[in-house]
């Protein structure tokens, strides 16, 4: 089956030397194959999709640069795990470039990467490994070599490449935060195993051993966005334990061979070399953390304490099969089931495990501190301007326990740096976007009752944020929000605060509109602890995106301190007061109060005429986050049945398998949690409720396994295969009117019919009591 996987992926993608005629032959026998005798889940994984330019309709037409990558790569791993493994085709750690690109046709080796999955940002802590055989290479000019997408096979849990240059074939496959390698050899020569820390400046140590068969190093990590280019704290660790003893092995430096195991400024690496006969295999063990090299080495003798290839590579499937289905879906169309599984699998690379076997991680923003855990994972890189408005969701419903030490994390810190970071990535403060949705993600697990840790301590640390201004170094190190104090004193924030100390230095209104509701994300939890004051306030100020509203364009709109606005308007147009969009788009970034905006615009017929040109004008915008929930706001007008046609309409052109099928930056796997959702028929428009806004799903039928046991089960009525419009709802039997669903429905179990036909049922969902949760009701 999973070669079935690669003829599919390859298919459309690549640049064929075998005619296509024959591939097409080769690829209906397996899928006749899959078809008859069943399926595995994890063999609909594309790893590869997302890692050539998007080809998306929306994308073409508003990206540019590297927003139109998706910027995943083909990662070998486990579900929020450590370490990701991946062939490198680009060597270094460049902000905004992957270590994988499709469109390379050179390979420089295999990494050990935490590159942050579909973003513009850059690797840390990483390293490589790179087999060389016949004569010993240490340039990378010398070594690299070209490869074909023909000869690779790439699957969650495993990766192989036959370098045909050097006659040797790679394959690896990973736990948690080890991995093993098996090198074969295709004819008789001298296998040499290059090991580089990927250190852009310099820092990076290894060492060989020859006596104990291992090779351990390290690689410094740096911050990026606030302090950028400081240490950041730790370092990404290794230990790799050869199978067989090896004579050849030693350091060089910049292609030379050095004569001591010592730590050398410059292009650093190790090397080890063995003699393998024709068909013989070599295998190593890699283990590593984030706090030493004792701690990679502990991790790897818990995780990998065997050498059998073939029974980790099984371990390792089966633990994606396990959690790929969590959720089953049921369709004919099998092009739906890859898009589906691949974009679950993305959604589960982050965020990233941080602490090793034993519970100890580096202390946040700390300088080479270890601490250690008393309960459940340490976890970092959150994406959290991405993550938090679906990928964290779909985790709340599949795996709260992670969510609680998501949060519990998140306080640790809070505590350790003295403010709750707003994009906590490399262990370190960014201020990275815009926002405080650290905050709106604690508050959205508590408003779904996932409570396994200390509430007042994280209100604590979000009341912080809202109410106090960070000062001095800390405020220029990223800790609290930016621009608070012109927020606080306005009501919005002025064009002339151009909030120098952070990467987004202006971006004023999306700033405001995105604070707002924080404020009422924050509430949300103010109001379940009684802190009563706290929540009239806090309520009070999610009202302030009425303050950059000008009602004489119906749009958000740059204002200055005196309250005029910013000239000229142009609503369809990149402004400086716009994150990454268009005031047309980001207008409708008012989540918490959507009743309220369509009265500012005046009336819901007005906000769905506003809806209509966004999308008829083509100027949705799916490659841009705060616009993803724009689809679902139909919800709120008299025709709900627009946000199934739209939802379906962006299913179809903003999705789709094969390297180019996301459109943008994945973004930490929120872009492919808005397909999971969304093809289910269900996301979260506002995810500081408990409530889910309907659409109809592309699925006949889907059910998803609880932790409790308990199953959540939805079976599709199609009157003819082309249905696509709710004509009714019957929830455990029960006929249900609402156009949303609350999250303690879904948890508990149960079943849900759902009734499609050709034609909208234009009463279904329109009653304001079957419309979901605003502040103006």
């Amino acid at each position: 089956m999973l070669l079935k996987n690669q003829i599919v992926q390859h298919l459309r993608y690549a640049r064929q030397k075998l005619a296509a005629k024959v591939l097409f032959t080769l690829m209906f026998i397996f899928i006749s194959i899959a078809i008859t005798y069943g399926q595995t889940l994890v063999s609909y994984v594309q790893p590869m999709s997302g890692t050539a330019p998007s080809t998306t309709k929306s994308s073409v037409k508003h990206g540019a640069g590297t927003e139109l990558n998706a910027n995943t790569i083909p990662a070998v791993t486990l579900p929020f795990a450590m370490t990701q493994w991946t062939p490198e085709t680009r060597q270094t750690e460049t902000k905004c470039q992957p270590p994988y690109v499709y469109q390379d046709s050179v390979l420089t080796g295999f990494r050990g990467t935490h590159w942050l999955s579909g973003s513009c940002t850059q690797d840390y802590g990483s390293f490589t490994i790179m087999p060389v055989t016949g004569q010993l290479r240490t340039r990378v000019a010398d070594y690299r070599a070209g490869f074909s997408h023909q000869d690779e096979v790439s699957s969650p849990y495993y990766y192989s490449l036959l370098l045909r240059k050097y006659q040797v074939k790679t394959e690896v496959t990973s736990t948690l935060r080890c991995a093993m390698f098996q090198f074969t050899a295709t004819k008789a020569d001298s296998l040499f195993l290059l090991v580089t820390p990927n250190s852009d400046r310099g820092e990076g140590f290894v060492k060989v051993d020859r006596q104990k068969g291992l090779i351990w190093g390290y690689n410094p990590a740096h911050r990026i966005y606030q302090g950028w280019g400081n240490p950041a704290g730790f370092s990404g660790y290794f230990v790799i334990e050869v199978q067989r003893g090896f004579k050849k092995g030693g350091v060089y430096r910049d292609g030379t061979i050095l004569k001591t195991d010592t730590e050398h400024k410059g292009e650093l690496g190790g090397f080890v070399g063995v003699y393998l006969k024709k068909g013989e295999q070599l295998r190593i063990r890699i283990g590593t953390s984030f706090t030493s090299l004792q701690a990679a080495h502990a991790n790897l003798k818990a995780e990998i304490p065997g050498w059998n290839f073939e029974a980790l590579k099984t371990k390792n499937q089966q633990c994606w099969e396990s959690a790929l289905s969590q959720i089953t879906v049921k369709t004919k169309d099998v092009k739906h089931k890859r898009i589906f599984y691949t974009a679950l699998y993305h959604a589960m690379q982050h965020p990233r495990l941080f602490n090793d076997i034993a519970g100890s991680y580096p202390r946040f923003a700390g300088n080479y501190q270890v601490e250690h855990l008393s309960k459940g994972n340490y976890y970092d890189d959150f994406s959290m301007w991405d993550i938090y408005r679906g990928q964290l969701p779909i985790f709340e419903i599949l795996n709260p326990e992670l969510i609680n030490d998501c949060v519990r994390s998140l306080i640790l810190k809070g505590q350790q740096g003295g403010w709750l970071p707003i994009f906590p990535c490399w262990n370190s403060y960014t201020a990275a976007m815009i926002g405080d949705h650290g905050t709106a993600f604690i508050a959205s697990a508590y408003v779904r009752g996932i409570r396994d840790y200390d509430v007042n301590e994280a209100y604590r640390l979000m009341r912080k944020n809202a109410f106090e201004q960070a000062l001095g170094q800390d405020y220029k190190d990223g800790k609290g929000r930016r621009a608070l104090d012109s927020y606080l004193k306005y009501g919005y924030i002025p064009m002339e605060d151009s909030v120098p100390e952070a990467f987004h230095k202006k971006e004023q209104v999306s700033r405001t509109l995105e604070y707002a509701f924080d404020d009422f994300a924050l509430a949300q939890v103010a109001k379940g602890l009684n802190k009563t004051n706290d929540y009239q306030l806090l309520i009070k100020r999610s009202l302030t995106y009425q303050n950059v509203f000008d009602p004489s364009v119906g749009m958000a709109r740059g204002r200055y301190q005196d309250r005029h606005w910013y000239q000229p308007f142009r609503p369809a147009s990149k402004e400086p007061y716009i994150t990454e969009g268009t005031p047309q788009q980001y207008t409708f970034y008012v989540p918490q109060d959507v009743k309220g905006l369509a009265l500012k615009m005046g009336g819901v017929k007005m906000l769905e005429q506003h809806l209509d040109k966004l999308f008829d004008g083509g100027e949705y915008w799916h490659g841009n986050e705060p616009g993803q929930q724009i689809p679902y706001m139909y919800n709120y007008t008299g025709s709900p049945w627009k946000t199934q046609v739209r939802v379906k309409q962006i299913l179809e052109d903003e999705y789709s398998d094969g390297p180019g099928g996301l459109s943008g930056n994945d973004d930490a796997g929120q872009m492919s949690a808005w397909y999971v959702l969304a093809s289910l028929g269900f996301y979260p428009l506002n995810p500081a409720t408990d409530q889910y806004l309907l659409s109809s799903t592309i699925f006949d039928g889907y059910q998803i396994k609880l932790p409790s046991g308990k199953r959540f089960r939805v079976v599709t009525h199609r009157r003819s295969p082309k249905s696509g419009y709710i004509s009714s709802i019957k929830l455990n039997g029960r006929v249900y009117t609402a156009n949303y669903i609350e999250h303690g429905a879904i948890t508990k179990g149960g079943a849900m019919d759902v009734y499609l036909t050709d034609q909208p049922n234009k009463s279904w969902g329109v009653k304001a009591n079957d419309q979901p949760a605003s502040i103006t009701q």
